[in-house]
C-alpha cells in the first residue's frame, strides 16, 4: 500500500499562477499576522474575565462573556487564515484583491462587547 501522500495528488494553489513579489506577499503576511495577534489579545481577554475577576460580576455573565470572546477569537483566527489565502490566490493569478465587509461586522461586535462590559461594570 503506497503512503497516503503518494496516493493523493499534491496540486494545491500555490502551485499556480505566478509567484508574487515577495514585498507583496511579505505585506499580505504581516496583516495576517495582525489578525492573529487580535485573535490571541482577545482570548487573552476571555481568559482574563473568566479567571482574574470572580466579584465583576454573576458567574453566568462572566461565562457567557469569556465563552463569546473564545468564540470571537476562533473565527477571527479562521478568518485571518481564509483572508490571506484569498489575497495570496489573487496576487498569484494577477487579479484585484478583494473587498470584505467583515471589517464592519467586527467594528459592530466590539461596539457591543464595549457596551455590555460598561453595563456589566455599572449594574
Amino acid at each position: 500500500m503506497k503512503p497516503l501522500r503518494r496516493r493523493l495528488p499534491r496540486k494545491t494553489w500555490r502551485h499556480e499562477g505566478q509567484a508574487p513579489d515577495y514585498r507583496f506577499s511579505l505585506a499580505n503576511e504581516r496583516t495576517y499576522l495582525a489578525w492573529i495577534r487580535t485573535a490571541l489579545a482577545l482570548l487573552a481577554g476571555a481568559i482574563g474575565i473568566d479567571q482574574l475577576t470572580p466579584d465583576l460580576a454573576d458567574p453566568l455573565v462572566r461565562i457567557s462573556l469569556s465563552s463569546f470572546l473564545c468564540l470571537c477569537s476562533g473565527l477571527l483566527a479562521v478568518f485571518a487564515y481564509r483572508r490571506w489565502a484569498q489575497n495570496e490566490k489573487a496576487m498569484r493569478a494577477n487579479q484585484q484583491l478583494k473587498y470584505t465587509g467583515f471589517l464592519k461586522i467586527i467594528s459592530l461586535v466590539m461596539l457591543f462587547l464595549t457596551s455590555v462590559v460598561i453595563l456589566v461594570i455599572l449594574l
